[in-house]
């Protein structure tokens, strides 16, 4: 399980000048130039950007302007509040150091922006308790929000450059569970690009027991809930675990001091990162990524020793008339595993189970299971 850090954006009210200063008699001063002729500056203008000082307040919480009411509007971050004042919607670009050597963006930065848009949908809500995603209801029962599953399908990763539209909105899931999703799409075209959804559950901050939902915190949330989907699972797929037996193992990973988030574990991305790590490069030169099916089962700390385990699904190879005439004539596996003759058809598993797990004197713990879905690419260049 994961768990994410929210922030919340609150407009205040600022001033050009100051209204205390006695100095600040001249109605005009403070004027700007708009098409060449001068036009005085409100002495109230609403700016959320900069807002005026204001006492008692600790430090930190002015810089953030958490909001203590629902926002509908976020110029700064080009978004906004939907769907009956439920839905949040952000635009954006993808930036040249969010695509990687085939000018397209990454998967990693896929996951960044979902993560992103969720946090700003937080910010906005009005309901956030302390800056890190927990309600006031949740204060009170000292819980917080874990991830426990994600699935996210990417139908074509966006270039560099190329504006951007994520909708993102949050429903039940259980008793006492949440679901949120995505939609990326093209803001011109309504082209998608991805789509994804998550399930999240409560912890007890101290006890790092999952929780069930308080009926208060209950009545906090359910308002936003909306019957959406973006993937529609009927029985969402199980994956199951591993063992050192598998085809791919790459022992001794260790975070780094800039792999842990603003909870001081290792961020959900970087487990993505390690998962990828254990496919063969020469696939990974020649396929892109479709589909990530991600179960959480528990955190990582930055001491802790991972060992990252792929198992390639040998019944996704694909199907065609040079491979059946092939293993017509009972050809040995290995000649099909991508080492033999199949090599010349460049034919790999599309499928592939993985597994992250903490490495103990007497026991591995597990972090997260995993299951990865794949297309060929048809140029270097295409998506």
């Amino acid at each position: 399980m994961v768990s994410l850090s929210y922030a919340f954006f609150y407009p205040t009210r600022c001033s050009s000048t100051r209204e205390d200063d006695p100095k600040n008699h001249n109605p005009n001063k403070g004027s700007i130039k708009i098409n060449g002729r001068s036009t005085a500056m409100s002495a109230n203008i609403a700016c959320p950007a900069f807002p005026s000082v204001t006492k008692n307040i600790p430090r930190d919480k002015n810089r953030q302007n958490i909001p203590t009411e629902k926002q509908t509007l976020d110029p700064f971050r080009q978004g906004l509040i939907i769907d009956g004042g439920v839905r949040y919607r952000q635009t954006l670009v993808i930036r040249s150091y969010e695509v990687g050597p085939d000018k397209t963006a990454t998967l990693e930065t896929i996951l960044n922006l979902l993560q992103e848009t969720a946090l700003n949908h937080v910010w906005m809500s009005g309901l956030l308790g302390d800056g890190f995603g927990a309600t006031h209801g949740m204060i009170r029962n000292n819980l917080i929000w874990v991830v426990t599953r994600m699935h996210v399908q990417v139908d074509e990763y966006p270039i560099w450059g190329e504006v951007l539209e994520i909708d993102t909105w949050v429903g039940g899931s259980g008793k006492n569970g949440m679901r949120r999703d995505w939609l990326i799409q093209n803001p011109q075209t309504g082209q998608v690009f991805a789509r994804a959804t998550s399930t999240w559950v409560m912890m007890n901050q101290e006890t790092r027991r999952l929780s069930k939902m308080p009926e208060e915190v209950r009545d906090e949330i359910s308002p936003w809930f909306i019957e959406r989907r973006a993937i529609e699972e009927e029985v969402p797929e199980k994956i199951i675990k591993l063992d050192d037996t598998a085809k791919y193992v790459d022992s001794n990973l260790k975070p780094k001091r800039s792999d842990l988030d603003m909870n001081h574990h290792v961020n959900n991305v970087k487990y993505v990162r390690w998962m990828l790590e254990t496919i063969p490069d020469v696939f990974l030169e020649n396929h892109k990524l479709s589909s990530i099916i991600l179960e959480y089962r528990r955190e990582c700390g930055s001491s802790d020793i991972v060992q990252s385990i792929c198992e390639p699904d040998e019944d996704s190879i694909p199907e065609d008339d040079n491979v059946n005439i092939l293993r017509g004539f009972s050809l040995a596996s290995e000649i099909l595993d991508g080492r033999g003759l199949s090599g010349t058809f460049d034919k790999w598993p599309t499928r592939y189970t993985h597994l992250l797990q903490i490495k103990g004197e007497q026991k591995n713990e597990e972090i997260v299971r995993g299951r990865t879905t794949w297309r060929k690419k048809l140029s270097n260049t295409s998506t």
